[in-house]
């Protein structure tokens, strides 16, 4: 059995599957970034899941994917986490994006392979493997154009009484806004990049009002000369994407692109499906 995990720093996608490619059983966990969460942390998260505690010594590989596994220091770190919890399983772990490499990219195809979700990523992909231009340092100093940048931007907007009155009276309803309560979530409370990403959504179901607008054309202009044009032939290949906030802005991401004279490839809200195809054929 091969377990095959997406993990950004919100959420974990498991998936097991035969050497047929056949799935076993799906689920998922909170996100496992190592870079917030010590080992006993993400050992926790794994075994809340009976499907995967439950199947543990049946795993022969283990395939992980994650945010915040950019470095040999985390992926060695991580490795070790799951070998001890999965004793008989063959374990590597990846930067999230060679998930999304393998997701969006034909085999042996050039492209600049970005990330947009819970936090932000950009990497190069010359067919065969991947360079990064930008080291990134997490969600408070980087992350353009990602959930929690974006979630941070709404809530300074409404604290400073810059968000049009409309839209906060809206933004009310739908989030608990009261100081403390937001402070805990920012200082006391594990994930606080994934908490910010929470109000994302409501950028997104109001993308079309001035005041969002422009804050999503900042962020993507931001990303584009921040990360992007880092690399010479970014006009020349295909920039793929995987990611809830380039999903569900599309359209935006288009619109920028065309600004920027750049090539908007595959969009895709989740690689993990796309991880499957790649598995079986490189079993």
């Amino acid at each position: 059995m091969k377990l095959i995990v997406d993990s950004g720093s919100t959420k974990a996608d498991w998936i097991a599957i035969d050497d047929s490619g056949k799935v076993l059983f799906t689920t998922q966990t909170l996100g496992l970034n190592p870079e917030i969460l010590d080992g006993p942390e993400i050992i926790e998260r794994v075994n809340d899941r009976f499907d995967i505690s439950q199947n543990r010594k049946e795993a022969t590989h283990l395939f992980f994917y994650g945010a915040g596994c950019g470095t040999d220091r985390m992926q060695k770190s991580l490795s070790q986490v799951f070998r001890e919890y999965f004793e008989n399983a063959i374990v590597e772990v990846h930067e999230d994006t060679y998930a999304a490499v393998y997701a969006t990219t034909p085999k042996g195809e050039e492209a600049i392979v970005s990330i947009l979700g819970t936090g932000s990523n950009c990497s190069y992909y010359d067919g065969k493997i991947l360079h990064q231009k930008v080291q990134s340092l997490g969600y408070i100093a980087m992350d353009d154009c990602s959930g929690n940048v974006f979630g941070k931007e709404l809530i300074r907007k409404y604290y400073f009484n810059k968000m049009p009155k409309e839209l906060a009276v809206e933004f009310e309803k739908e989030y608990n806004l009261d100081a403390d309560y937001i402070k805990n979530k920012l200082y006391k409370e594990p994930n606080p990049n994934a908490y910010l990403a929470t109000f994302a959504k409501f950028l997104i179901q109001h993308k079309d009002s001035d005041f969002c607008r422009k804050i999503i054309f900042k962020g993507m202009k931001s990303f584009v000369k921040n990360y992007i044009r880092q690399y010479d032939n970014c006009k020349e290949v295909p920039v793929h994407f995987v990611g809830s906030i380039a999903f569900y802005l599309k359209d935006e991401l288009q619109e920028i692109f065309d600004k920027y004279e750049l090539k908007l490839g595959n969009v895709l809200r989740r690689p993990i499906d796309g991880l499957i195809a790649y598995h079986v054929a490189n079993k």
